[in-house]
């Protein structure tokens, strides 16, 4: 049974930083591809980053040079750090593993999310 479970979101001011985790089970974080989605409200959900099997990244434009994917493969854990944070970067973030996040085929798992807010 694959799961994603998501954590590290919260409350930060404009400008601050935030490291958002997603521990893995059932799957390899090194074997897939893996990424950050977020949802802000009133909108559709994003993708933000994700990472390849490979170890290649790709960013959303709105994230360049503020936020940066990572993997510990011994941890079997994804990391999103996030600085120099913004009121608009406000969403829910979701962790995910499959084509959503550039996989060429198999099967989307998500977590449930974690909640970053950030004000102004």
């Amino acid at each position: 049974q694959v799961q994603l479970v998501e954590s590290g979101g919260g409350l930060v001011q404009a400008g601050g930083s935030l490291t958002l985790s997603c521990e893995a089970s059932g799957i390899g974080v090194s074997l897939n591809f893996m990424g950050w989605h977020r949802r802000a409200p009133g909108k559709q959900r994003e993708l933000v980053t994700t990472i390849t099997r490979g170890g290649n990244t790709n960013y959303v434009d709105s994230v360049k040079g503020r936020f940066t994917i990572s993997r510990d493969n011994a941890k079997n854990t994804v990391y999103l750090q996030m600085n120099s944070l913004k009121p608009e970067d406000t969403a829910v973030y979701y962790c995910n593993s499959g084509p959503s996040s550039g996989a060429p085929y198999g099967v989307d798992y998500w977590g449930k999310g974690t909640l970053v807010t950030v004000s102004s």
